[in-house]
């Protein structure tokens, strides 16, 4: 499938239609938006399109589900991360489709949209999949009865985005641009576009001016006091477990920094949309994240939580460093931490320079300058330690974390959705960013905008 455009660092793809807000489902907190449906305009054709960016796998969670009387309607991902789309009409008759690729990147935005049609005739014409603007062979398939209404389409049905219909089985990580087209079984192009000077690229149109029909919505997430805002007119739908802290900048046009579940050693939890760990071993184990930088001057933010604040690490280390290997992969890090005496110590190159303490709630700010391989520490906005030199081996450095304690909640910020509330709010230098404390003069957060001016 082609490569997802605004995730890999370096990526010069600008977009005409810039995305400006997603929202994050926190898996734990059981968040959705539900709404009920009227009559629809065209009850046995819909088309819905959505962004989406996974942080959780390995687990089945709903995308959006709706189930009403005999009509149940579900598109999710299963244990093994295939997508899953069952339909059952009003007189019991079922219908499936599975994927047969994985959905395994929590680091990528994936636009989806789902055609269906029961006017049509065999399973591949009355319900496509579109992923990244291409249409999908489903690896299993069975059609639904003629001219049958689905329950995305159904009178009277309550449609819950992000949970199973009880609400159940909830969705865990980001999602923007959701846009529902009552009446029309339409194609990718109307929700997005292949890049002219790189036609691999997928990237998203303004989709506001298609006609929604009665049952049609359309969800930008950009008032954050009312996330649920159908932005096409229609009715809204209410917020279920979710806060105006759950709007982010992270989206399909501006792809921010996460931790990344896929490049852990040792056991973390994730949650916050990946971006905060909780530790829950005894020994030297890291965990990594999702874009790493050769140049410029880069930003972010960790705040402690409660927990044994002796023994932790946070900087950077080098992508192509054996992290298996503790003592190889010492010696391609800088990091920084409290040690056992509760002093904020330099390793990676076996220096004791001590620059304070830090407390459960401090936040730890962090200014990487890959341009004269230095690193400055900023404790809750003062800098505690300037232009210390970066151990000589790193060439590509990548945000990461580290701890033998197994009560340690690390509450990361990269910019794109603080982990932590925040109470000022403070934004690079090109406008990107959500921090706590001043983001330091010509330093940017990691995200796809920021990596193609200066990555």
């Amino acid at each position: 499938m082609p490569i997802n455009s605004f995730l890999y660092p370096g990526a010069k793809v600008t977009t005409a239609y810039d995305v400006d807000n997603s929202v994050r489902f926190n898996r734990g907190d059981s968040p959705y938006f539900a709404r009920a449906q009227g009559t629809a305009t065209g009850a046995t054709k819909y088309t819905l399109s959505m962004w989406i960016k996974r942080a959780f796998l390995g687990t089945e969670m709903n995308l959006i589900g709706v189930s009403s009387g005999n009509t149940i309607e579900l598109i999710k991902f299963n244990a093994d991360n295939k997508l899953y789309w069952y339909n059952r009409d009003a007189s019991s008759n079922a219908a499936e489709n599975g994927t047969s690729n994985v959905f395994r990147d929590t680091s990528a935005w994936y636009n989806l949209v789902f055609v269906y049609d029961s006017t049509q005739s065999g399973a591949a014409n009355q319900r496509k999949l579109y992923l990244n603007g291409v249409n999908q062979t489903w690896g299993s398939a069975n059609a639904v009865q003629s001219d049958a209404v689905p329950g995305l389409n159904l009178s009277g049905a309550t449609i819950n985005i992000g949970a199973e219909s009880t609400p159940s089985l909830y969705y865990g990580g980001y999602m923007c641009e959701v846009n529902f087209i009552d009446g029309l079984a339409l194609t990718a192009s109307s929700f997005g576009e292949f890049d002219s000077d790189s036609p691999t690229i997928w990237k998203p149109k303004n989709a506001s001016g298609l006609t929604f029909g009665n049952n049609g919505f359309y969800l930008d997430f950009k008032d954050s006091s009312n996330l649920g805002n159908d932005a096409a007119g229609g009715t809204d739908f209410s917020e279920n477990n979710i806060v105006a802290a759950d709007q982010a900048t992270d989206t399909c046009t501006n792809n921010f920094c996460t931790v990344n579940p896929l490049d852990q050693y040792g056991t973390y939890t994730l949650s916050e949309g990946n971006c905060q760990i909780t530790s829950g071993h005894t020994s030297w184990y890291t965990i990594g994240s999702t874009m790493a930088v050769q140049n410029g001057k880069w930003y972010w933010e960790v705040e402690f939580d409660a927990g044994t604040m002796i023994e932790i690490f946070v900087g950077v280390h080098d992508t192509s460093v054996n992290r298996t290997d503790t003592n190889a992969w010492l010696t391609g890090s800088s990091l920084f931490y409290n040690d056992a005496g509760g002093e904020i110590r330099k390793d990676g190159t076996n220096s004791t320079e001590d620059y304070g303490t830090l407390s459960a709630g401090d936040i730890l700010g962090i200014a990487l300058n890959m341009d004269d391989k230095q690193i400055t520490l900023y404790k809750n906005g003062s800098a505690i330690a300037s232009n210390v030199a970066l151990s000589t081996s790193i060439s590509e450095a990548m945000p990461t974390f580290l701890t033998d304690a197994n009560d340690v909640v690390f509450k990361v910020n990269f910019g794109g959705c603080p982990s932590f509330a925040i109470s000022s709010g403070n934004a690079d230098g090109n406008g990107y960013g959500n921090f706590e404390y001043s983001v330091p003069s010509n330093y940017y957060s990691l995200c796809t905008k920021n990596l193609a001016e200066f990555g």
